[in-house]
């Protein structure tokens, strides 16, 4: 997928307007939620190999890439409930779920309180650990008194340095747009509700961790500067027969290693589709 060849629409869900990707192919169907602060695009690199074999479905999660958000949806929990109802509404059945980054919590709390709903999870990058293990701009985005600091932001300044390493502006000028058009107007200030609802949230997802039964691939990177790997090692030792694959990258690992994570990905989809189909034991 890139920002010219991968035709994105809209959909109504729950209302509000969500911005998505449909491979309509063929094949097990595979869902990946956007990661933070990028969008969809995220997965272009990804998406060709993962398309030969498989129904690819991305989405911009609620408030983040160029999808509506609404306060009640940043915090992991309620985000589940949310993919639970876009699988529902596109009538994807039970899919397998990649959520990199902001996703993974909300992929867990969806696996853990709707078993059946997803066939398996792939699932790193984002923080899970309890207590809480996250360092730099992430940490001090949680422990910011309040959102308003964000709001007098250059949005295009500070995200476009971030994502200037994985989507160069004079490179991929369309995709850095996109990343960054995203999060102005105040959009991106709004999006740091959902990670700093983390100190409350991810006590209750360690409780439910030992209730996700479907086969799950944690990964981590070695040189995440946001998310340290012992988040990834966290949820390996919590979820029953989850598996950790380590890569060698730092926190856009699905930009940065896409071969590895398409890999991982396709290989652990195949092995879930050949598999069981009961719970992991």
């Amino acid at each position: 997928m890139n920002a010219t060849t991968e035709p994105t629409g809209t959909v109504l869900v729950d209302g509000l307007r969500i911005r998505y990707a449909d491979s309509e192919a063929d094949g097990p169907v595979i869902v990946l939620t956007s990661p933070w602060p990028e969008s969809l695009l995220a997965f272009r690199r990804v998406w060709p190999a993962l398309a030969r074999t498989a129904r690819l479905v991305s989405l911009d999660l609620p408030g983040f890439g160029h999808s509506e958000g609404r306060a009640d949806l940043f915090a992991p929990s309620a985000m589940g409930e949310f993919l639970l109802r876009f699988i529902a509404e596109r009538g994807l059945g039970t899919p397998h779920l990649v959520a990199p980054d902001v996703g993974a919590s909300a992929a867990l709390f969806l696996a853990a309180r709707h078993p059946g709903a997803v066939r398996s999870l792939v699932v790193g990058g984002g923080a899970t650990a309890v207590p809480l293990e996250v360092t730099g701009t992430l940490a001090n985005i949680i422990a910011a008194p309040g959102i308003e600091v964000f709001e007098a932001q250059d949005i295009r300044a500070t995200i476009g340095a971030t994502v200037e390493p994985v989507a160069p502006r004079s490179q991929e000028p369309d995709v850095w747009e996109d990343y960054v058009s995203a999060y102005e107007n105040g959009r991106f200030a709004q999006s740091t509700q959902y990670v700093r609802s983390y100190p409350e949230q991810l006590p209750l997802l360690r409780d439910l961790l030992p209730e996700v039964h479907v086969p799950v691939r944690v990964f981590g990177a070695t040189d995440d500067p946001l998310v340290p790997l012992s988040n990834a090692r966290y949820l390996a030792e919590r979820i029953p027969g989850s598996e950790l694959t380590v890569l060698t990258a730092r926190h856009f690992a699905w930009e940065e290693v896409p071969g590895q994570f398409a890999t991982m990905v396709a290989d652990w989809v195949a092995r879930a589709e050949t598999g069981p189909s009961g719970p992991v034991s």
